[in-house]
């Protein structure tokens, strides 16, 4: 396989709630990681097409064409092939695995004809640990076995339902001990493959019957899951498909929702800015919970806080609560993420260099503690109640904020120019003393309230006066310049500023002309802000739901609606979104993105309270200007 690289929107996700891979529009597995998200990958083509290894069915005339859907109400995916000859599809799926860590795990692929007749061409070609590890092929009478390095992949090859007139090509190396094999189907005909980690047995036979009562579990699983969904506004369709987005990226076993499922994915296509998400975020995570609970999905939301509940109390216990939180996490709460380059891989259109673990993870990011009392506070709210423990160890947590919060950070765009007195962190260390002084006055419980009381109101002061810029009428991104900051849209939505502040407004209309484009939102900019970085990036998909949300509150509703639906054609076939938008409209970034869907959930609740409020009011509806 070569580096003529798919486009990353290209893609569709499957995933068992531990692990996930993603499938290209051609066919193709080119990232997989096994046995969990931030495990090693057995196939990485997205990154590099020699070295990274793909599992691929297409079709062997290449002149063809190719839809790819979701089943409704599913992470079944299927990808559609048409020929001169005839069309068949290709059915993509992950059995789910369960709430208990395993390092079984099965990709399922049912290959079908639908018309005439269609011959594929099956190559899977997998290399172990990033492409480090060599590996050994050994063939059976039923399938084969990939072994490197103590891990196992299986491959079981379907049996059909009594008719024996399939042609299957034999197994045979395509090199480097790989295997490639041919399926000629006639219309009506199927044949699949399971692909299976530390397999139960040796390679098999897997009847018809079986492939069935897998399919109709997965979609029994899924169907079932989303039906828990309490939405019914204008958004439906795409409110669903992230939140089946945003499962298919929770791992089960603790809870805990990775930032994407990928690693490596550019921001610029040549740049460096090419980082590993396959972890946890205080900050990302934290969003899940109003976006969970706002669809009706309180046993997720409670597994999370479960998981938020355990990293403040190993905090605590483990050096007295004298440090601050980690920014981010493995899935099962481990935070051994030491950076480092694959230098053997040319990377996605090659961008390089491809990074895997995150520097970033030791950073000082003080708005993470607000994110996270937020969301302990909306929880609280909702009936999800920190025990006796869990109240103690978040005391001295705040005990420690307290303490440190009038200092420098690296903010939460985890920029390496060294650290600033950014003021969104200096706004979310408000919301943390805020958020917490509520929740101990609701619950009763001890606490520091005249400390905790002094310090957000010092912090309210700071930021009014120092994160103020009179010269440029907005808030700024840092104390110490005049650049603006899309992170600041989130200031009336957390309360620190009412929505019709003339202040707010102002910094709302230097937004709208400095860091909006044709609706597209700017983190902010990078000429005029050095983040000790190389080149740009493209507008952020999270600010752009950010943005609508605040224009929402602010009242400014056709206005809202107007960049909110423009901001749906962006979405890929399927209705997933990476982190950043090309000024061409291609995505960039790591694939998909939880934050921007936790956003698009959060954003598409607020908007559809505010447009029935409007409409609730005896008027037609909002009157501003469209344009």
């Amino acid at each position: 396989m070569g580096d003529d690289h798919p486009l990353i929107e290209d893609h569709g996700l499957i995933g068992d709630l531990q692990t996930a891979a993603l499938v290209s529009t051609r066919g193709t597995i080119d990232w997989y990681c096994t046995p969990r998200f931030d495990s090693p990958s057995v196939f990485g083509s997205l990154l590099d097409g020699e070295k990274g290894g793909h599992f691929t069915v297409v079709p062997v005339d290449r002149n063809y064409a190719t839809k790819q859907l979701y089943l409704p109400d599913t992470a079944v995916l299927v990808t559609r092939f048409m020929t001169e000859a005839g069309a068949g599809e290709v059915v993509d799926f992950m059995p789910v695995t369960g709430s208990t860590a395993t390092r079984r795990h099965r990709l399922v692929r049912l290959l079908r004809c639908v018309r005439g007749s269609l011959a594929f061409r099956v190559d899977i070609a997998p290399r172990f640990d990033y492409g480090r590890s060599p590996h050994k092929l050994r063939y059976t009478e039923r399938g084969a076995v990939f072994a490197a390095d103590g891990l196992e992949l299986t491959v079981h090859a379907l049996r059909g339902r009594g008719d024996d007139r399939l042609a299957a090509g034999d197994l045979g190396d395509l090199g480097d001990h790989d295997m490639r094999f041919g399926i000629t189907l006639e219309a009506g005909q199927e044949r699949g493959v399971v692909l299976e980690t530390f397999a139960d047995g040796p390679p098999r036979h897997v009847h018809h019957t079986e492939f069935l009562r897998l399919f109709d579990e997965t979609v029994r699983f899924w169907r079932g899951w989303l039906g828990r969904s309490r939405y019914s506004g204008r958004w439906r369709e795409a409110v669903e498909r992230s939140a089946i987005t945003l499962k298919l990226m929770t791992y089960a076993p603790s809870g805990a929702i990775v930032a994407a499922p990928t690693a490596g994915l550019p921001e610029q296509l040549g740049g460096e800015r090419n980082w590993d998400y396959r972890y946890t975020w205080i900050r990302d995570a934290s969003f899940s919970v109003y976006a969970l609970l706002g669809l009706g999905f309180t046993d997720e939301a409670q597994a999370f806080i479960g998981w938020l509940r355990d990293r403040v109390q190993e905090k605590a216990g483990r050096d007295g609560g004298s440090g601050p939180l980690n920014v981010m996490y493995r899935v099962d709460g481990s935070c051994d993420l030491e950076e480092e380059i694959l230098g053997h891989w040319k990377g996605y259109e090659n961008s390089s260099p491809v990074r895997i673990g995150n520097g970033a993870a030791s950073q000082l990011q003080l708005d993470i503690y607000g994110e996270a009392l937020d969301s302990i506070l909306f929880a609280h709210r909702r009936g999800i109640q920190l025990d006796h423990r869990g109240w103690t160890s978040l005391r001295t947590l705040l005990d420690w904020l307290s303490d440190h919060w009038d200092q420098p950070d690296e903010g939460l765009w985890e920029t390496r120019g060294g650290r600033r007195d950014f003021t969104y962190g200096r706004v979310m260390s408000w919301v943390a003393f805020d958020r917490a002084l509520r929740l101990a006055r609701a619950s009763g419980r001890p606490a520091s309230l005249e400390r905790w009381a002094g310090e957000r109101d010092r912090l309210y002061e700071q930021v009014l006066t120092r994160g103020w810029n009179e010269q440029r009428q907005a808030f700024v991104q840092h104390y110490d310049t005049d650049v603006l900051d899309s992170s600041l849209v989130r200031m009336s939505t957390v309360g620190f500023i009412t929505p019709d502040d003339p202040m707010w407004t102002a910094t709302l209309d230097a937004m709208d002309r400095e860091l909006v484009n044709d609706s597209l939102v700017y983190r902010y900019n990078p000429e005029a802000s050095p983040d000790g970085l190389r080149g740009c990036e493209g507008t952020f998909s999270l600010c752009t739901f950010m943005y609508v949300d605040a224009l929402a509150r602010a009242g400014r509703l056709n206005q809202s609606r107007l960049v909110l639906e423009k901001m749906l054609t962006y979405a890929n076939h399927l209705g997933l979104y990476s982190e950043e938008i090309a000024l061409t409209g291609r995505q960039l970034g790591n694939f998909p993105q939880a934050f921007t869907h936790l956003a698009f959930i959060d954003t598409a609740l607020t908007l559809d309270a505010e447009l029935n409020r409007a409409c609730g009011d005896g008027r037609r509806g909002p009157s501003e200007s469209d344009l």
